[in-house]
């Protein structure tokens, strides 16, 4: 039978929670580098035993984390266990060292001045679909880093911000590059998104960049209609099967691009709120969509108290709450953009982590919901791979 493997980063520490295909008995391990952050851990779809974390601390800066047995064992790439030994333990491996190309310039800041671009950790880790020495990294200050050699040296893909960065401005989270799409049909084509840059694509493998945000609307922060940066871009997904079909959970919007993202339609309709952070597909439907509405930008918590994941089947417009086992009063948690995935079993799981430190599961599609774990530290990101 399948094994499904949930990796979790959280505001002090990594989990991961193990189960069968039945999705019913789970095994919790952790916390991995206690007291941490850690932003994002993902696995290689090419070797599910190679997995790579981001870890994160105020004191201490950025660390990258590589596990290559499933994360029962980890170590900066590159280091050696008397690198951590040091007087303040940490690592001095390159993989920590992530240096932004060239002249490294100056981006709008949150008043508007010009302020130069400074490093302060990675919120997102790609892994290639092909290699699993080969991962991107998406960075605070926005950038774009890449990997071929398993995490051990990280070098900048600098036409992104070639694309109009010097207009790029933090949103109240930061300036950080939060979401990374690979093309499995196109291995030249990345999507990227960025708080609160937007979204780009790349048709050439990174060398150079276009913003894809025609038909993006954000009157109060951009009176210009046609702007084609500075839109608040908190999510992006696609559906393997339909890499030009995109879905985007927007500042305020859930937004459709039937054409690699070069114009987009709203498709909130019905939804109690159109704010939200995480947007996910089905693994083998793709059209149906899952969004987790929050009350607004300035109330980060369910409408009306009540925790409600909304499924739409029809790609957007038509929108369903999804309730079975959820909680339907007194519940004020958040749901962050990289805290929501789905496994590719059949029946397909989908998994969402809280600010509270809850994290559900579904194992039928969202018709039915279960937490796996209720009181982890805040939950930054989770991640689901289906083993064999």
């Amino acid at each position: 039978m399948s094994k499904v493997r949930v990796l979790v980063g959280t505001k002090k520490g990594a989990f991961i929670l193990t189960s069968d295909g039945k999705r019913k008995n789970w095994k919790v391990t952790g916390p991995l580098f206690a007291g941490w952050e850690l932003y994002h851990l993902k696995g290689s779809p090419v070797d599910p035993n190679r997995i790579y974390a981001s870890q994160s601390s105020g004191w201490f800066g950025q660390i990258i984390q590589r596990s290559d047995d499933g994360g029962k064992t980890w170590n900066p790439p590159g280091t050696k266990p008397e690198d951590l030994k040091g007087p303040d333990g940490m690592p001095k491996g390159q993989s920590n060292m992530f240096l932004y190309e060239g002249e490294v310039g100056t981006h709008k800041f949150y008043d508007g001045s010009q302020h130069p671009w400074e490093f302060k950790r990675v919120w997102h880790i790609e892994p290639s679909l092909t290699d699993p020495d080969t991962a991107y990294a998406g960075a605070e200050d926005a950038a774009l880093f890449k990997t071929t050699d398993g995490g051990k040296t990280w070098k900048e893909l600098p036409g992104l911000r070639g694309a109009k960065g010097a207009l790029w401005q933090p949103g109240a989270g930061g300036m950080c590059l939060h979401t990374i799409l690979l093309d499995p049909k196109n291995p030249d084509r990345i999507y990227t998104a960025i708080s609160a840059a937007g979204a780009f694509r790349t048709d050439d493998g990174g060398q150079n960049w276009k913003p894809i945000n025609r038909g993006l609307k954000s009157p109060y922060e951009l009176p210009d209609p046609d702007a084609e940066v500075g839109h608040c871009v908190h999510s992006i997904a696609m559906h393997p099967s339909r890499p030009g079909v995109l879905f985007m959970q927007k500042h305020w919007d859930v937004m459709r691009s039937d054409n690699e993202g070069d114009m987009w339609n709203e498709v909130s309709d019905n939804l109690p709120s159109d704010f939200g952070f995480p947007i996910e597909v089905h693994a083998h439907e793709p059209e149906t969509i899952y969004v987790v509405p929050i009350t607004s930008d300035s109330l980060h918590y369910p409408p009306d108290g009540k925790l409600r994941v909304y499924r739409s089947k029809t790609g957007g417009n038509e929108w369903e709450g999804l309730t079975k086992g959820l909680p339907q009063k007194d519940c004020y948690v958040n749901v962050l953009r990289d805290a929501m995935a789905v496994d590719s079993l059949d029946k397909c799981g989908v998994y969402f982590g809280t600010t509270g430190g809850q994290v559900y599961c579904s194992p039928d599609g969202g018709d039915t919901w279960d937490a796996i774990v209720r009181d982890l530290p805040g939950v930054l990101s989770v991640e689901v791979q289906t083993l064999k």
